[in-house]
């Protein structure tokens, strides 16, 4: 039987922005929480489980973990032993469904707010997101113990942010902690420093309503999350709405669809730190583990045989992008990959789907491309980098806006809500740049030599902006973009990106040819590699394209030079990573994914083969 009474049960999430400490503070919450022990040891960032979120230093996945935290009684007894279930999310609005998938898991969230930044653009997507489930917030202001911290100033923004929000008179008197997660402390007041982070294990009891649902209804458990174990299989997670569950139970799940299938339940688990503990019998109210329903999906509802009924499926907001993923065709291909071919491909992209909630896969018109759609750049990013980990190989197309359109027929396109901070010498280059792709200014401040624009840019203007404007304010630049909605379509936005240097012949580069391309532009590959033809060596100077030699060898002749040959120097190349190689490629062009290998290339390889369609093209405008 389960050791917490329902009353005793805390389900919160941690949302925040990008970089404002959430996950720093939730292994704070595990270290104060009665998970190891004294002497044990302790990473940092635990719940940062898999390799690209600890590079990247960003949550992808929303997870799960357990404290207990006990209050002494007030008679002199047994102390009253709480405990609180904690959803650790991201704060990228690009993993938003991960977000909207765990809403329903919890009764209260924490909001993260850094001390110095306030709130920020990701901050008001996931408040708004709880604040449209009716959930209590408790506002944790982070790194007050930075110098430049100013946390009176931040309040104050995250009051005005709750009421832009349309929050309700309750959510309003929100509790406010003030805390150094790093430090590992809270305090109720920012003049008096904390020791812990008992002020914040407080608040959580006081204010978090403890979940509700009666044990003695019949079973409903919404499935939110799925693990897998190597012996038990898979596993499904989310909260008991009603009723309890044991071992052996047999039950109905109930599809997104409204379809019924029985199954059988064999294990039962719940949180207990980072581990998943066994038990005899979990009761509403407590975010539960169940293994034995190998083809359990997100979405579905498990509940009893004799009532089936589905729990209130979540909404989660369509996917805004898609990019076109094919079967690789370039001269090296499936040299490098352990899986290339278009079943492959199609099965693990479909595979996705069953975690991936905001996500979107469909077959192309052709046999070897899916049409893959997602929240943005970088949500479609972490899935290409985690395939080609795996060991897949495959090319992708320019990402392209999904289009709306309204019953007039009349075409609507995404917009992004844009935060810059440039310092003031940069800042004409972000009027000028954004007024190119349609970006409506909204608000622009001036504030300790550094200026602060807010704008509202369709998506397709940010397309390939981001290393425009790092470059352009030599990576001093801070920017920060959130999805707005739809509008009415924004018209051509012309052409932005420079053209490109494209290789002429197969081989591999030399000294000398690199030497003799790198005045016509930048260079994206060194000494020593294989290229082929129409693969892309590196960026023109101009807005057109450019065929260079990269593996051309200097002609030897039996003439002694009257001065020593000078040797080569080169200027060092840009290496282009994945994220950047997908915001550089134009429409005409493709990048090749493989386990080993970023490389662009174009659609069309032969060269005299693409001058005849570019002739066609223009032909036929």
């Amino acid at each position: 039987m389960s050791q917490y009474a329902q009353n005793r049960i805390r389900n919160v999430a941690i949302i925040a922005h990008v970089d404002h400490g959430k996950t720093t503070l939730v292994d704070g919450l595990i270290r104060q929480g009665n998970v190891f022990r004294a002497n044990q040891e302790f990473a940092e960032r635990v719940m940062d489980s898999n390799d690209l979120e600890r590079e990247r230093g960003i949550t992808i996945v929303s997870k799960n973990t357990a404290v207990s935290y006990a209050i002494p009684s007030a008679n002199g007894g047994e102390p009253n032993v709480y405990k609180i279930n904690i959803v650790d999310t991201p704060g990228h609005a690009d993993f938003g469904g991960e977000v909207e998938r765990v809403m329903g898991m919890v009764d209260g969230v924490i909001l993260l707010v850094d001390a110095v930044d306030g709130p920020m653009p990701q901050t008001r997507f996931v408040t708004s997101k709880a604040l449209a489930m009716g959930h209590k917030v408790v506002v944790v202001i982070n790194k007050i113990d930075r110098a430049d911290a100013r946390p009176d100033w931040v309040v104050d923004q995250t009051f005005d942010l709750f009421v832009e929000l349309g929050a309700t008179e309750e959510q309003l008197e929100f509790p406010i902690v003030f805390a150094a997660a790093r430090q590992g402390f809270a305090t109720l007041d920012h003049n008096i420093p904390g020791t812990d982070l008992k002020p914040l294990f407080e608040t959580i009891v006081s204010h978090i309503p403890a979940p509700v649902g009666d044990p003695d209804a019949p079973f409903q458990m919404m499935i939110t999350s799925l693990d897998y174990d190597d012996y038990r299989g898979r596993f499904g997670i989310g909260r008991i709405h009603a009723g309890k569950v044991k071992p052996n139970d047999q039950v109905a799940i109930v599809s997104r669809d409204g379809d019924i299938r029985t199954g059988k339940v064999v294990g039962t688990f719940i949180y207990e730190g980072l581990k998943k503990t066994e038990q005899e019998e979990v009761f509403a109210g407590e975010i539960c583990i169940l293994s034995g329903l190998s083809d359990i999906g997100i979405g579905e509802t498990v509940a009893s045989r004799e009532m089936p009924k589905a729990v209130a499926t979540m909404r989660v907001d369509e996917p805004t992008l898609q990019m076109s993923f094919g079967v690789n065709t370039s001269p090296l291909a499936g040299r490098e990959g352990t899986w290339s071919t278009s079943r492959k491909l199609r099965e693990r992209l479909f595979k996705e789907l069953e975690t991936n909630v905001a996500l979107r896969v469909r077959e192309a018109e052709t046999m070897d491309n899916f049409l893959v759609s997602g929240r943005g750049e970088l949500h479609l990013a972490i899935l290409i980098e985690t395939m080609r980990r795996e060991g897949y190989e495959m090319q992708v197309a320019q990402p392209e806006v999904i289009f709306h359109y309204d019953e007039d027929g009349r075409k609507h396109e995404p917009y992004e809500r844009v935060e810059i901070e440039v310092s003031e010498e940069h800042q004409g280059v972000v009027v000028e740049t954004l007024g190119q792709r349609k970006g409506e200014m909204l608000d622009m401040k001036l504030a300790k030599g550094s200026v602060y624009f807010t704008y509202l840019v369709p998506t397709r203007g940010l397309l390939g902006f981001r290393n425009d404007f790092l470059t352009a304010t030599r990576g001093t630049g801070v920017i920060n973009t959130l999805f707005d909605g739809y509008r009415p379509f924004a018209g051509d936005l012309g052409k932005h990106n420079n053209g490109s240097l494209i290789a002429t012949e197969s081989g591999t580069t030399n000294p000398f040819g690199l030497f003799n391309a790198e005045d016509r532009g930048t260079l994206f590959v060194p000494v020593g590699i294989q290229v082929y033809e129409g693969m892309i060596v590196g960026k023109h100077i101009r807005d057109s394209d450019l065929e260079v030699n990269v593996c051309k060898v200097k002609q030897l002749s039996n003439m002694r030079s009257s001065n020593a040959d000078v040797a080569i120097r080169l200027t060092p190349y840009t290496e282009m990573s994945l994220d950047r190689a997908i915001e550089y490629i134009g429409p005409d062009e493709l990048v090749e994914v493989t386990p080993q290998n970023i490389r662009m290339r174009k659609r069309i390889l032969d060269m005299s083969l693409r001058r005849r369609n570019e002739k066609q093209m223009a032909g036929s405008r």
